[in-house]
């Protein structure tokens, strides 16, 4: 790892790909970081995107599953009660 890398938990893609640890090229002011090796792959805000800590990742992944699993459980029972005549 260079001086201007560190390592980063990735949620941005948690549903589909999991949480992946990545090396990052250091975070521009507003918080954006690019994954080192990626062809220009970038996550936005720490906390939502990336995260420092394996902990912090792991929660935010767990909101983003129990956001998505409401969603769909509404999607479930809209199509359970639509009526066709």
């Amino acid at each position: 790892m260079s001086e201007n890398t560190f390592k980063v938990w990735i949620t941005k893609y948690a549903l589909t790909e999991g949480i992946r640890e990545k090396e990052v090229e250091g975070s521009r002011r507003d918080g954006v970081v690019e994954i080192v090796g990626s062809n220009g792959i970038y996550c936005h805000g720490e906390g939502k995107e990336w995260h420092k800590d394996k902990e912090s990742a792991i929660k935010r992944a767990e909101e983003m599953r129990n956001k998505e699993i409401i969603k769909l459980e509404k999607k479930i029972q809209k199509l359970k009660d639509m009526k066709f005549e």
